[in-house]
């Protein structure tokens, strides 16, 4: 998509640089899935002894709604904020770290993850108080989600699921999805809408906040933990950084922003009461192809130096000694079964499943050998 670039990104990267790292990012699968169909129309009888689990994930999207309603959204940007909640199953089969995907025409729900149910919201009130329910049932808990580049809608929702399944989270999850094009070729597209979406982003934690929530933690992927950063920067401004002392964890896994980008974001954040969880790999080779794409600059998810980032309240997790599921390296945060797992003891530390500090310094130890 050469010719669709504005002449400002053109004159950062030569044609033949640009084209070769197009090629590389085709050859990958580096951040989403295949986009399609979320439901499939289908009814299947399954025995519940099939299932391993049953998750309702609130969404709040800065996409349109899709014309086909099998999609529920599609990947151009909404004008206004729109809501719906998803109802996924995961097999029993499941293996952690995994989404077992199924194909166009096999809906088995022994086998995949699928949506069984995709309900729509008119209107914020409607949607808040539904939220509002979930969470009071649920502990008062929520975690919110939020995508990265190439993330097709439904690629959004099975990430969302395996996330809170896979960690055990028992609070109630939330997917912000942001407009992405969900294509490798979409990288300027999907940079502008994640601009677009951060002011919507900031209407989404304030509505958590608001809904009964005791703690709202936040796990952001990639270039969505751009749109986080600069929600709470936005936050910070107007004095309210922790949403009146609701801000639980803030997870930054694979972040697609510049270092120095990062730390003028921080300065103006504030160091946090908590500090923030930053997930980094040195081989993570779809960040070092964004560097490529932003003059050779290195992004935040392979700092080499991040030890300089303590004086602004974060602590790293380096992943490097890691193995992850795609050929990137770029999602190790939730495909490695161990790193997922902790993950989730993280964010269940203060419900009793482990000291704060114990699960901490666990986290900090991943980068001496989970395998």
């Amino acid at each position: 998509m050469l010719n669709a670039l504005p002449v400002r990104e053109i004159a950062k990267v030569s044609p033949s640089k640009y084209c070769l790292v197009i090629a590389a990012l085709l050859l990958s699968g580096c951040v989403g899935q295949p986009s399609g169909a979320l439901l499939t129309g289908a009814v299947v009888n399954v025995p519940v002894q099939e299932i391993a689990g049953n998750h309702a994930i609130f969404v709040a999207s800065t996409r349109q709604y899709a014309a086909d309603n099998k999609e529920v959204f599609d990947r151009d940007r909404s004008a206004t904020l729109n809501f719906a909640r998803v109802d996924v199953t995961v097999p029993k089969v499941h293996k952690t770290g995994q989404i077992e995907l199924r194909g166009r025409k096999d809906p088995d729900p022994t086998k995949f993850f699928t949506a069984t149910n995709a309900v729509g919201y008119q209107t914020q009130p409607e949607f808040s108080k539904a939220l509002s329910a979930d969470i009071a049932a649920r502990g008062g808990r929520a975690m919110l989600f939020v995508h990265g580049y190439n993330t097709s809608f439904d690629a959004g929702v099975y990430r969302a699921t395996q996330i809170a399944h896979d960690s055990g989270y028992t609070g109630t999850p939330v997917l912000f999805s942001w407009a992405s094009g969900g294509s490798t070729t979409d990288y300027v597209y999907d940079r502008e809408s994640a601009a677009a979406a951060r002011d919507q982003l900031e209407v989404t934690l304030r509505m958590l906040a608001q809904s009964g929530a005791r703690r709202i933690d936040i796990v952001a992927h990639s270039m969505g933990t751009w749109v986080t950063m600069e929600a709470l920067r936005q936050l910070a401004l107007t004095g309210d950084r922790d949403l009146g002392g609701k801000l639980g964890d803030v997870v930054l896994a694979s972040p697609d922003i510049d270092v120095d980008v990062f730390k003028a974001q921080m300065r103006r954040y504030g160091k946090p009461t908590k500090p923030f969880f930053l997930m980094t790999s040195g081989d993570d080779r779809a960040l070092k192809l964004s560097g490529i794409l932003a003059g050779s600059k290195p992004r935040l998810g392979d700092y080499k130096n991040a030890a300089d980032l303590a004086e602004y309240g974060v602590i790293v997790v380096d992943l490097s000694d890691a193995k992850g599921a795609d050929s990137f390296n770029h999602t190790k945060f939730a495909d490695n079964p161990q790193m997922v797992k902790l993950l989730g003891q993280r964010l269940r530390a203060d419900d009793g499943f482990a000291s704060d500090r114990e699960v901490t310094d666990r986290i900090n130890m991943l980068g001496g050998g989970l395998q």
